[in-house]
């Protein structure tokens, strides 16, 4: 607990202190994104842990890869070769699905940073779409990634790297991680420029990550100081749109050097954050509590059973004629700890909250009840999110 204190009295001190923040730390320059590809294929190579003859597409798929390569594996047969028996059986046996043990059907996602050219490598993602038990020692075969307007951005090939391991014998099983999903580093060769109109656009837009206008307005001033009046201009709580030079050299070291500018943002919204699941409750330094008194404690039932044996004949007895019989007693006791009553002074500061908090011995969960409480009443001026 003095640990916790300490650490709590810490991340306070450090909290309150005024720090300038870089721009690029803060905004995001309108259009320098990234863009998600998307693509359907098959892993080899599996060791009879694929499909099988349960998905149907998977054949479907060998049988198009296939063809498109040049191999036939259903085509037309004729008498000079076969006599009528086996041209019947080959017929029925065109119609089978492929045996596809050691092949998987997959998706295939990836993300193009902004500004990939082609020849460029990047990460894929690989996960089962069918009934494939394991991805572990497949290889991806050549699969096309589409952007969202249909057009090919990538081209994805090579081993997966699969963590998740799942084995099973005489009716038993361990699954550790998720062997049905992988990745490829460096799987996916970029084919096509995504065109962008940083080179050509007039000027460029800042959004900021978290909307404030305090934030905005400093960004705004620290520019138009440093380049002149006028050279930016606050849209809203998000934007700011900046006169860019003509020249792409001096448009890219000029954004170069308002990202490195240093500001100082405005002070967030008082929030208090709680994770109900893990008993985690973070409180930020804008949080303030309006006059309250506050008490909390629980209450505990024990129940203590214990068995005894009862014989004939003894005083006390139960039975004093008869067989010995077992009989069962139970304690009870109801405890209620003393819980002394705290006051908050009103618009205190987040230290003062913890140490309130801290003289009572309350625990985590006990925290964020008297947090969700103080929310209730009115007196905890802030949002209040539960995850």
């Amino acid at each position: 607990m003095r640990f916790y204190k300490l650490l709590i009295s810490t991340l306070i001190c450090i909290s309150t202190t005024a720090q300038a923040d870089r721009i690029k730390d803060l905004v995001d320059v309108a259009g320098v994104r990234s863009n998600q590809v998307v693509g359907y294929g098959l892993v080899a190579g599996l060791s009879g842990t694929g499909d099988g003859r349960d998905l149907r597409v998977t054949g479907q798929s060998l049988t198009s890869l296939l063809s498109g390569l040049g191999v036939s594996i259903d085509g037309p047969v004729s008498e000079f070769d076969l006599g009528e028996n086996l041209i019947r059986l080959a017929q029925q046996n065109a119609t089978q699905p492929l045996q596809t043990d050691n092949l998987a059907s997959v998706m295939v996602t990836a993300e193009i940073p902004p500004f990939a050219k082609p020849g460029q490598r990047i990460d894929v993602n690989v996960s089962t779409v069918g009934t494939a038990e394991s991805l572990r020692g497949g290889s991806l075969i050549l699969t096309e990634l589409y952007g969202i307007d249909g057009q090919v951005y990538a081209m994805a090939q090579g081993a997966l790297t699969v963590t998740g391991i799942s084995e099973s014998a005489a009716g038993s099983s361990i699954e550790i991680g998720v062997p049905t999903s992988g990745r490829i580093p460096n799987g996916a060769i970029i084919e096509r420029l995504i065109e962008t109109p940083f080179e050509t656009a007039d000027h460029f837009v800042l959004n900021v990550r978290d909307a404030d206008f305090s934030t905005t307005n400093a960004i705004t001033q620290a520019i138009n100081s440093t380049y002149g009046q006028g050279l930016a201009t606050p849209l809203d709580a998000v934007s700011i749109a900046v006169v860019a030079p003509s020249d792409l050299v001096q448009k890219v070291s000029f954004i170069s050097e308002i990202e490195n500018m240093d500001i100082e943002p405005g002070e967030p919204t008082a929030r208090v954050v709680i994770n109900s699941r893990t008993g985690t409750a973070v409180i930020n330094r804008s949080v303030k509590v309006a006059a309250a008194a506050v008490s909390h404690g629980t209450i505990s039932v024990r129940v203590n059973a214990f068995n005894e044996v009862s014989q004939p004949g003894q005083p006390g007895a139960i039975n004093n004629v008869g067989d010995t019989v077992g009989v069962t007693n139970a304690e009870i006791a109801i405890e209620e700890p003393l819980s002394n009553m705290f006051v908050f002074e009103s618009g205190i500061e987040l230290q003062d909250i913890v140490d309130a908090v801290n003289q009572v011995g309350a625990t985590p969960s006990a925290l964020i009840a008297i947090l969700e409480a103080l929310k209730r009443s009115g007196s905890l001026k802030a949002e209040l999110v539960v995850l």
